[in-house]
C-alpha cells in the first residue's frame, strides 16, 4: 500500500466518480483505476461496488476511508511542519559578503552589536573583492555585501553609502619613517611603492595614484600585488611601502607599522567609500535587521575608519 494509492482512493471515495477524481488529481482515469485496483489487490478486498450507473463504497471501503483520511492528514501535518521549519531557518539566516578591510574593521563590531539584538539570526560570512561580491548579490548567493561602490552601478543593485575609510601608510617596522606620528606625501616621493592591481582593486589603486597626483608628485611603483594580505607581507619583507585603507592595519602581521597620512583637511582624495549593497526590490527581514543596527551605530563605526 502506497501513499499515492491512498490519495487516489480518497479522491475516488469522496467523488464517487472515477473521472472527477482523476480530474481532481490531474491524472488520467485509467491511471487512477489502476492504482485503485492495485490497492484492492494489496488489501485482498473490494473497496468499491461498481455498476454501469454508479460507484459506491463497500463496507471495507468505508472503513479504509476513515483510516486513509487520518493517515493523509497526519502526513500533511508533518510536511507542513517541515516546510515551516525550512522557511523559518531560511528567514533567520543572513549571508553577508565583505571586502577585506571591512571584514577586518567593520564586521567585528557590527556582528557583536547585531548578535546582541538578534541572537536567533545566523550570519554566514564571505570575504571577497568588490568585483566578486557584486555578481554573488545578483545571483542570490549573498543577501548583503559591504563593498567599494563601482563608478558605474548596476540598476539591479541597491547601494547605501555608509562611511569613508581613511588611508594610512604601511611601512617596515624599522623604516626611518616608522616612528613618525604623521607622514606627508612629499616624504614618500622617493620610496618604492607596492600598489594594488587596478583590474581587481580599482579604488585602492587609484587612491595611491590620485594622492600623488594631487600633491604634484610621481609615484615610484616597485611592485603590483592583488591581495591586501600579500601587500602587507611584502612590506614586512622590506620590499617597499604601501598606502592602504586604515582598517588594513587590523591585519595581524608582525614587522609592519601603520602611520596616518598628513593630508589637507578638505581633501577627499585620501578616503575610500564603503557602501552596503543588496538586490533591488528584494525583501529580507534579517537583512533589514542588520541595516537597522548599522544605521543606529554608524557614527561609532565611522570613528574607527
Amino acid at each position: 500500500m502506497e501513499l499515492h494509492q491512498l490519495r487516489c482512493f480518497v479522491a475516488a471515495a469522496e467523488e464517487l466518480h472515477f473521472g472527477k477524481a482523476a480530474q481532481r488529481l490531474q491524472m488520467l482515469p485509467s491511471a487512477l483505476g489502476r492504482h485503485i485496483k492495485l490497492l484492492e489487490e494489496d488489501l485482498a478486498t473490494q473497496l468499491f461496488a461498481r455498476t454501469t450507473r454508479a460507484v459506491s463504497l463497500t463496507e471495507q471501503g468505508a472503513a479504509l476511508l476513515r483510516d486513509a483520511r487520518a493517515i493523509l492528514s497526519r502526513i500533511e501535518a508533518v510536511e507542513e511542519s517541515f516546510r515551516r521549519r525550512t522557511r523559518t531557518a531560511t528567514a533567520r539566516r543572513l549571508r553577508v559578503g565583505a571586502i577585506d578591510s571591512a571584514a577586518a574593521g567593520l564586521l567585528p563590531a557590527l556582528l557583536h552589536d547585531f548578535r546582541r539584538r538578534h541572537p536567533g539570526i545566523a550570519v554566514q560570512l564571505s570575504e571577497e573583492k568588490t568585483i566578486r561580491l557584486l555578481p554573488k548579490i545578483l545571483s542570490g548567493a549573498l543577501d548583503l555585501a559591504f563593498v567599494r561602490p563601482p563608478e558605474r552601478t548596476d540598476k539591479r543593485l541597491e547601494f547605501r553609502p555608509l562611511l569613508d575609510e581613511s588611508a594610512v601608510v604601511a611601512l617596515p617596522q624599522r623604516h626611518a619613517l616608522a616612528r613618525r606620528k604623521l607622514i606627508s606625501l612629499a616624504e614618500l616621493a622617493d620610496q618604492p611603492l607596492i600598489v594594488p592591481d587596478r583590474r581587481s582593486r580599482p579604488h585602492s589603486h587609484d587612491l595611491t595614484m590620485k594622492l600623488f597626483e594631487q600633491a604634484g608628485l610621481t609615484p615610484r611603483v616597485a611592485q603590483l600585488a592583488d591581495e591586501k594580505q600579500t601587500i602587507v607581507n611584502l612590506v614586512a619583507a622590506r620590499l617597499g611601502i604601501a598606502i592602504v585603507p586604515r582598517w588594513t592595519s587590523r591585519l595581524a602581521i608582525s614587522g609592519v607599522r601603520f602611520v596616518p597620512l598628513k593630508l589637507k583637511r578638505d581633501s577627499a582624495v585620501g578616503r575610500l567609500p564603503l557602501a552596503a549593497v543588496w538586490l533591488r526590490g528584494s525583501r529580507d527581514p534579517a537583512r533589514e535587521a542588520m541595516l537597522a543596527v548599522l544605521d543606529a551605530r554608524r557614527g561609532a563605526y565611522a570613528r574607527g575608519a
